[in-house]
């Protein structure tokens, strides 16, 4: 039926349209090509032989079909700490973000609020200056944070780009008749945030838990600085470490040829599997919200 109704539609088109809307849909298949084909890639190269990607035979599926640098990647046992590590962090951190980020945004969206043009400009200021490492990390020191979970989640509590988003996304998606009608009803502020605001704000809360969780996901420079235990290390570090180890290996000068040719094609495979195995939950999660992130995305990000 879609399909009809569609068909009828492009009928209707004059000649220019209909040339513009094949040259349009020929265009966007090819960005669509450029922008997976590289993730395809790293997919069949990881499951492929390192010779047979090195000589360019690897295009479009694997050959020479094994799995051996993932079973080398999982045989280190710390992996899965770093999987538990990422998870808690994951989680933690995003909640945090939202906690701080929807209420501030929601707040700064309403124009009565005293003082919101004075503390937008705070906020906006420390996106141009900022302390850097060393004072950063002196204050994560002298806060007590150093080598604990709160040293990866309090400091980037609040994304002051998110939180800009998040409150266009109010100020344009939420009528402030919607407010004067349940202030008449006698709903106060708090009453009218979590019992209207909230439950129509799924798109942008979409958007910020994705953007958050994938920055916590990927993080691995403020723990490789902050935190030296290594039953605390997340997931990045430890791949991080797996990969150097297994670079280092295939360096080694006193081995045979034979063995640093191994290595090589170890290391290889290794590197892909790497990549593949720290993008993979992002990469299982972001279809379920994709509906909301794009509506999200497009809402909050344009002033009108």
């Amino acid at each position: 039926m879609a399909f009809q109704l569609v068909s009828k539609e492009f009928k209707k088109q004059s000649k220019s349209d209909k040339a513009f809307d094949i040259i349009n849909h020929i265009f966007l298949f090819l960005i669509l090509i450029i922008v997976l084909y590289p993730l395809w890639f790293i997919i069949i190269a990881s499951f492929s032989s390192p010779n047979e990607v090195a000589a360019g035979n690897v295009l479009l599926w694997p050959k020479g079909f094994n799995v051996r640098g993932y079973a080398e990647i999982f045989k280190f046992e710390k992996i899965w700490i770093g999987y538990k590590n990422s998870i808690i962090y994951t989680i933690l951190g995003t909640s945090i973000n939202l906690i701080a980020t929807i209420p501030a945004a929601f707040a700064f969206s309403r124009r009565e609020m005293v003082g919101s043009k004075f503390l937008m400009f705070l906020f906006t200021f420390t996106m141009f200056f900022g302390g850097g490492l060393i004072p950063t990390y002196l204050l994560i020191q002298d806060l007590g944070l150093y080598d604990t979970v709160w040293a990866l989640v309090l400091p980037g509590a609040v994304s002051v780009y998110n939180l800009i988003v998040a409150r266009t996304f109010f100020d344009q998606s939420i009528p402030n008749e919607l407010w004067e009608a349940a202030n008449v009803d006698g709903c106060d502020y708090i009453k009218y945030f979590f019992q209207i605001v909230l439950p129509i704000s799924k798109p942008i809360i979409a958007v910020m838990l994705l953007i958050y969780a994938v920055g916590h996901w990927n993080s691995y420079f403020s723990a490789l600085i902050y935190i030296i235990d290594a039953a605390k290390q997340p997931l990045q570090v430890i791949l991080r470490e797996i990969l150097i180890q297994s670079q280092n290996v295939a360096n080694m000068g006193s081995a045979s040829m034979e063995t640093l040719e191994a290595q090589r094609q170890l290391s290889e495979m290794i590197k892909y599997g790497v990549i593949i195995v720290s993008s993979l939950p992002v990469l299982i999660i972001y279809p379920f919200v994709q509906k909301h992130f794009v509506k999200g995305m497009m809402i909050g990000a344009v002033k009108g």
